[in-house]
């Protein structure tokens, strides 16, 4: 297998207020609407996140992502009325969390402060 792209898929009951949600969350709006009950966003070069209110498509989940500057995200997402969850200081990074609409949780972290140990 070479995989191409992996996109997180978080399941919706109410897929306009993820939109807007995940809009705030997110800074910008969805890159594709590639059906009815679906729209995903373009993270990275390799990644991505897909919204869909279609349980064969998405399942409950959480989505981890690493921002530059978790303080300013906190700030950032305060003034839009999202309230992210204490730091939690991890072995690699600090963590801070927050639940969706949907109950999916939502993990920010700041980027890992040394490697990973091997598998």
């Amino acid at each position: 297998m070479n995989p191409q792209k992996i996109y997180a898929a978080l399941l919706t009951a109410d897929l306009a207020s993820a939109e807007a949600w995940y809009t705030k969350l997110l800074g910008r709006g969805p890159d594709h609407r590639p059906m009815a009950t679906l729209v995903h966003w373009e993270l990275f070069d390799h990644a991505g996140l897909m919204l869909s209110s279609s349980d064969e498509i998405a399942g409950k989940g959480v989505l981890f992502l690493y921002v530059d500057d978790l303080a300013a995200e906190r700030r950032r997402l305060q003034g839009l009325g999202i309230a992210l969850g204490d730091d939690i200081p991890g072995d690699y990074s600090t963590l801070a969390q927050l639940r969706d609409p949907d109950g999916n949780v939502v993990t920010l972290a700041t980027p890992p402060a040394r490697p990973f140990a091997p598998a």
